[in-house]
């Protein structure tokens, strides 16, 4: 008994470090790493989580942009950083779920179960977005287009390998066409190009599309979903444009490095909730196209990392998928 009891102290005093600290947090600075460039949705939304957590957290909580890799710099640099709770990660499908399938085993500095989920933070349509110089008003009339330039036309994406990328070619395998994929680091870099006509068109988040699609500097031919965007409701989405089935949405969620105390995380999924709930956020997500997570926390997190993970294999697995 008297050993048993000295293993319990022992390992109560290992771990006391570890809850003491779980309590005190937060007490300085938080960083919220956002690895794209500063100006696109996930800069967007990270922004107002982060305004909004550092009120409820009592300490000031900083977005940093790690942009690079499509999104693997960033992403790695929180896979690496210290488990306590001071350096969280604004995530996306292209980082969780696009990179890991389609870049060889062992290439990113980073896995899966590098990170503690904690709880999703929007849901973005995209848009099929075209330049205004190329003569097509619909998709069934941009399919066409390019089907009589084999070659000659361009897409842009936010990155190679991101999830914008993976949308641009499966609606390429999908249609038939024969065009040229042009990486950019956000969408909102690709815009002037895509304006010019230099590339002809572009899926990219809402968010920053939308204006300039009101404003006629650019044409929103159809959405992702499968359903129409609320926000932009005369826009049909792919799938009723002559693609059936058609989907690719880009989800954004809060992580942490793995092994980050789980009353660090509980307390973050708990304040996370709360921002999400109030009127001013649930505005401002609305008004950047972002649909709210319907199930929230590390739950809801991973069942919809499980779906997506599952869907895209089984899009990359039919072959017709070709990365340059």
């Amino acid at each position: 008994m008297h050993r048993r009891a000295a293993f319990v102290l022992a390992i109560a005093a290992c771990l006391s470090p570890l809850s003491a600290a779980a309590q005190s947090w937060p007490a300085r600075t938080v960083t919220l790493v956002v690895p794209f460039a500063a100006g696109g949705g996930t800069d967007a939304i990270g922004r107002v989580i982060a305004e909004k957590l550092s009120a409820r957290l009592g300490q000031p909580v900083v977005v940093e942009n790690k942009a690079g890799a499509a999104s693997a710099i960033g992403t790695a640099y929180v896979a690496k950083a210290a488990p306590d709770g001071y350096t969280l990660l604004m995530t996306t499908n292209s980082a969780l779920v696009i990179l890991p399938l389609i870049q060889p085993a062992g290439s990113l500095n980073y896995d899966r179960n590098d990170f503690s989920l904690i709880g999703l933070t929007g849901i973005l349509p995209n848009i099929l977005i075209v330049s205004p110089k190329v003569p097509a008003n619909s998709t069934a009339e941009l399919i066409a287009y390019a089907k009589e330039r084999p070659g000659q036309l361009s897409f842009a994406s936010s990155g190679a390998g991101t999830i914008t990328h993976l949308i641009g070619e499966l609606f390429k395998a999908r249609t038939g066409i024969d065009v040229v994929h042009v990486p950019y680091k956000t969408g909102v870099q690709a815009a002037p190009d895509v304006m010019e006509g230099r590339v002809q068109y572009i899926f990219d988040n809402i968010i920053w599309s939308l204006p300039q699609i009101r404003a006629g500097k650019l044409k929103g031919l159809a959405i992702t979903t499968k359903q129409r965007s609320p926000l932009a409701p005369d826009i049909p989405t792919v799938a009723e444009s002559g693609v059936p089935g058609f989907e690719g949405i880009t989800w954004l969620g809060l992580a942490a490095p793995a092994k980050t105390p789980d009353a660090i995380v509980a307390r973050l999924d708990t304040e996370l909730r709360a921002v999400l709930a109030e009127p001013e956020v649930v505005a401002k997500l609305a008004a950047t196209g972002a649909e709210p997570p319907t199930a929230p926390g590390p739950a809801g997190m991973r069942a919809l990392l499980g779906e997506d993970i599952a869907r895209w294999q089984g899009i990359l697995g039919e072959g017709k998928i070709k990365l340059q």
